[in-house]
């Protein structure tokens, strides 16, 4: 089963997607755009794989953490339980 993504909200300044990552699911590679926070909503162990190589990232409901624009990865479940969070992009006006 795929990931699954839910656009909350999509304003000038903000985007705001849910993301569902059932167990052996991955969102696919990908580059952000913009500076953007990662919400989790459930406990769990997310797999990225990037250029430098594959690494762990616990994440702890409720426990934020924010990131730079231009990161490159794919984010992966390969635990056995459902895996959510949301991920709130900070567009800048142009």
């Amino acid at each position: 089963m795929p990931a699954s993504r839910t656009v909350q909200l999509d304003a000038p300044e903000v985007r705001i997607t849910e993301w569902r990552l059932p167990p052996g699911s991955a969102i696919g590679h990908h580059r952000h755009e913009y500076d953007y926070v990662v919400v989790p909503m459930t406990d769990g162990e997310l797999t990225i794989v990037a250029a430098a190589g594959t690494s762990r990232a616990p994440i702890a409901a409720g426990q934020a953490y924010f990131r730079k624009a231009g990161v490159e990865h794919d984010v992966k479940n390969e635990t056995a339980r459902e895996i959510a969070f949301i991920e709130i992009e900070l567009k800048r006006p142009g």
